[in-house]
């Protein structure tokens, strides 16, 4: 159904091989073997270059690892080379190529992101306490502590009583439970329709074409530091740090568009003054008033009241064709967006801008049956000068002014075969509406709205650079705990 990592024969020889003491651990580490074929690997991996390198170090320290062990190699698949399908990533829609391909000789499909680490091990312990001929979810659990608009506000009388996977621990299906929903499946295919949290709709689904399987909680699937206190317990652990690959990008290197309009110019634009914006070396704020106060700069492209593509594409033009061909990133976000630009210059260091890069947080629509993934605006879309000389070279345009301009661009970059870069740390919405424990391994770079909450607080808590900076001549600082 798709290509299968093996090692040829032979590759084993290239893996450094322990001197193994022929005596008491043989048969343990022969029935460790046999275990290890039995489990399939596959890591949520994407396509740009930076993301594949470390999804193909991961794969190579798996090995690795199993190697060490004898010579009964895993399966380990990077989702982003499965790539008949758009929305492999969404995973359901790969459950039916899963059951075919390895229902009979497996006992668990094991995911995981590019950033989690395994301890081979102490997994194989871990799922050894599970009678693999049942149906088994297994992850690290997460919970809303409210309803909240990214999952639908559901469960709303009480949000906590669903749990669902925190992916950067690795989370576990067992081969019958994978069959079951394959069937599902294949009798009832995936609607067409928006795919917003990923780990609450895939938990959702299990729950109910599963018929009514919850999430196990599993306590050594961990997100803890590989250099905790904790890590003993663990059989895996996540580098919960913001990327680093070298010097941050240089101030001048991000060119900032911030769109508006003159409704919230009393309102929203004094708050991005007060926070990110002298983080930013290039800004221009674009509206349907020009306002010299601000200032803003009218692009002649009314407001709407629905969605911004006509807006987002005259930003596009005008940055191909009025800024410094020398700035190689742009980045467009709403005036209710709180962004740390200092993280996202770090954050740069990652990509190749000679790449057509399109980043953010990824949604997707209509991807169980041939859609479209797409970088959900709210969040910050950050896109390579390289990008936007594609897409504009295009003949992709708005289907009108007032077109979702998120979903219309997923729609042109698919086109070009241009696939978008997702970052857990671009959120749509505000820190309340994630769980702590999931917030807690990231280092984020943007959260989004100001409904019901102090944005000027949010930012000093969550983005601001340092713990404590000067606001108005006073010292600020608060604690997560506090929002």
């Amino acid at each position: 159904a798709f290509a299968v990592s093996v090692v040829p024969e032979g590759a084993e020889d290239e893996i450094e091989l322990p001197v193994l003491q022929k005596s008491e651990k043989s048969g343990t580490i022969n029935k460790i073997s046999r275990e290890l074929k039995e489990i399939v690997f596959i890591i949520q991996s994407q396509s740009n270059s930076f993301h594949s390198k470390r999804a193909e170090d991961l794969k190579r320290d798996i090995l690795k690892q199993a190697a060490d062990l004898g010579k009964e190699l895993p399966t380990v698949l990077l989702i982003h080379q499965m790539d008949r399908h758009e929305g492999a990533w969404t995973i359901l829609p790969l459950m039916r190529d899963f059951s075919v391909t390895y229902g009979r000789n497996s006992s668990w499909i094991f995911f995981c992101e590019e950033d989690t680490r395994i301890q081979v091990v102490k997994l194989l312990e871990t799922l050894g306490r599970f009678d693999g001929s049942k149906e088994w979810f297994l992850g690290k659990a997460l919970y809303d502590e409210e309803s909240t608009i990214i999952h639908h506000y559901a469960f709303a009388e009480n949000p906590t009583v669903f749990k669902f996977p925190d992916f950067a621990a690795g989370w576990a299906l067992s081969i019958p439970l994978v069959n079951k929903l394959a069937k599902k499946l294949k009798s009832e295919p995936l609607k067409s329709d928006f795919t917003i949290d990923l780990k609450h709709e895939i938990a959702l689904y299990i729950w109910q074409k599963g018929e009514g399987l919850h999430l196990t909680p599993v306590p050594e699937f961990c997100t803890d530091d590989v250099n905790s206190y904790n890590v003993d317990r663990c059989a895996t652990t996540f580098s919960n740090f913001l990327p680093l690959c070298g010097e941050p990008v240089k101030k001048e290197d991000v060119f900032v568009a911030v769109k508006t309009c003159q409704k919230f110019h009393g309102d929203r634009i004094p708050v991005v003054k007060q926070t990110w914006e002298r983080e930013a070396a290039l800004i221009e704020y674009y509206s349907d008033y020009a306002d010299i106060s601000i200032p803003t700069i009218d692009l002649g492209i009314p407001n709407t009241d629905r969605g911004h593509c006509g807006k987002t594409f005259a930003i596009l033009e005008r940055f191909l064709n009025h800024s410094s061909p020398r700035t190689p990133w742009l980045v467009i976000v709403d005036d209710d967006t709180l962004i740390s630009i200092f993280r996202l210059r770090k954050l740069l260091s990652c990509y190749d801008p000679n790449e057509p890069v399109f980043l953010g947080e990824r949604y997707g629509y209509g991807l169980g049956t041939g859609g479209y993934s797409y970088i959900t605006g709210g969040g910050g879309m950050v896109f390579s000068r390289t990008a936007v000389q594609k897409l504009l070279a295009s003949k992709c345009r708005c289907y009108s002014m007032d077109a979702p301009d998120d979903m219309v661009l997923g729609m042109c970059f698919s086109g070009l075969g241009i696939p978008i870069t997702h970052s857990p740390l671009f959120h749509q919405a505000r820190p309340m509406d994630y769980p702590k424990d999931y917030l807690s391994h990231q280092i984020p770079v943007s959260f989004h709205k100001h409904w019901n909450i102090d944005p000027v607080k949010v930012y000093f808590t969550w983005l601001a650079s340092k713990t404590e900076e000067s606001l108005n001549g006073k010292k600020v600082g608060y604690s997560r705990e506090d929002l």
